[in-house]
C-alpha cells in the first residue's frame, strides 16, 4: 500500500498562508513610508541628474556657425564652390569621383552602391540657395557664365588668400583676381545668419522634408562642427559618443564601432569605414550563432557566472 501523501494532501496539510501569525505585531503606516520613498528617490533622481546628466545644448544649425565662425563658413563655402570640400571629393554615393572609393580588399563596395544621392557641392550648397534669394546677387550671372577653369582659379585664389588673411576674417583679404567669389560667399554668410539657409537645404522644395543630408554634409565640411565636438570631449580618441535631440540619452552602444577606430590596423588604414562594418557585420553574425556553435554555447555552463547570481537557489542542490 503506498503511504506517500500527495501533492495536493502535503500543501493542504502544509499551508503557510493559512497559518495564524504569532509573532511581533506593530503599526505600519504605508502612507507614510510611500511619502519618504518618493521623496528620497526623487531628491536622488534631481541630485543625480544634476551632476552626471548629460548636456541639453542647443541643436548646430547654419545659423549658428555662420554666427559664431563666420570665417569658416565663408572658406568652407569656398571649397564648395571649387569643389576642393571633403564632400566633393569623397566619392559614391554623392559623386564619382576617381580613386575616392573605400575598398575591402580587391573588393570595391563603395562603387558598386553608385552614385544615388548625387551631389554638386556648388550647386547644391551655394549657387541654388542664392537663387531662392527675393533679389539674388549679380555676381550668380557672373558665377554662371565662366568657364569650368576660370571658376577654379577663382577659388583657389580666394581660398589662399583666406588662408593667410588674420584669422581667415573675409574683411582683411588682400586684393586679388577672385571673380564673384566673395560676392557669393558673403551673400550666402548674410542668408545662413537670416536663418534662412537652414531651411532651404532641409527643404530641398519639398514639404514636410526631414532630411538633412544636406545640412549636415556642408557642415562636415567645415572645421566649426569638429571643434564644437572637441569641446565637448565627444571626438574618437577621447571615448566620446552622444546623439541627442532634446533630452534623448545618447546611443553608448556605438562605443564598439568608436573603439575599432582607435586600434590598428583600422587607426591609419584608409579603408578604416569598411573595414570597421564589415568587423561589425561579422561580429554580429557570430552573436546570432552562438547556440549552434559547439564550445561557444557551453560556455555558460563552465563559467558558472549564473550559480553566483542565483547562489541560494544552488545552495542546497
Amino acid at each position: 500500500m503506498n503511504t506517500t501523501p500527495s501533492p495536493m494532501s502535503w500543501r493542504k496539510a502544509d499551508n503557510i498562508a493559512g497559518r495564524p501569525w504569532r509573532g511581533r505585531v506593530r503599526e505600519y503606516d504605508l502612507f507614510k513610508e510611500l511619502t519618504i520613498g518618493v521623496v528620497v528617490v526623487g531628491l536622488l533622481v534631481v541630485g543625480l541628474s544634476a551632476i552626471f546628466s548629460s548636456p541639453d545644448d542647443p541643436g548646430v544649425t547654419l545659423k549658428s556657425w555662420a554666427t559664431t565662425a563666420p570665417s569658416d563658413f565663408v572658406a568652407t563655402a569656398t571649397a564648395e564652390l571649387g569643389g576642393t570640400s571633403d564632400t566633393a571629393g569623397y566619392g559614391p554615393p554623392y559623386n564619382a569621383t576617381p580613386d575616392a572609393t573605400q575598398k575591402l580588399g580587391f573588393i570595391d563596395l563603395q562603387a558598386m552602391s553608385g552614385v544615388r544621392l548625387p551631389v554638386d557641392t556648388a550647386n547644391a550648397f551655394v549657387v541654388n540657395p542664392l537663387k531662392t534669394l527675393a533679389r539674388p546677387p549679380a555676381a550668380l550671372a557672373t558665377w554662371t557664365a565662366a568657364t569650368a577653369q576660370e571658376q577654379t582659379t577663382w577659388t583657389a585664389n580666394y581660398s589662399t588668400a583666406l588662408a593667410a588673411a588674420p584669422n581667415g576674417d573675409p574683411a582683411h583679404v588682400a586684393a586679388g583676381s577672385y571673380g564673384p567669389v566673395p560676392a557669393l560667399t558673403g551673400a550666402l554668410l548674410g542668408m545662413a545668419g537670416d536663418g534662412n539657409l537652414d531651411g532651404v537645404l532641409q527643404n530641398g522644395g519639398q514639404p514636410y522634408n526631414l532630411d538633412y543630408t544636406p545640412t549636415i554634409l556642408f557642415l562636415g565640411d567645415g572645421s566649426y562642427f569638429q571643434n564644437l565636438a572637441a569641446t565637448a570631449h565627444l571626438t574618437g580618441d577621447q571615448w566620446g559618443v552622444m546623439n541627442e535631440t532634446g533630452n534623448t540619452p545618447g546611443q553608448s552602444w556605438l562605443w564598439l564601432f568608436s573603439l575599432f577606430y582607435q586600434i590598428e590596423p583600422f587607426k591609419s588604414s584608409p579603408n578604416a569605414d569598411i573595414l570597421v562594418v564589415t568587423v561589425m557585420l561579422v561580429l554580429s553574425f557570430a552573436l546570432t550563432l552562438i547556440p549552434f556553435i559547439p564550445g561557444l554555447r557551453s560556455l555558460p555552463r563552465k563559467i558558472p557566472v549564473h550559480r553566483l547570481i542565483w547562489r541560494d537557489y544552488y545552495r542546497n542542490r
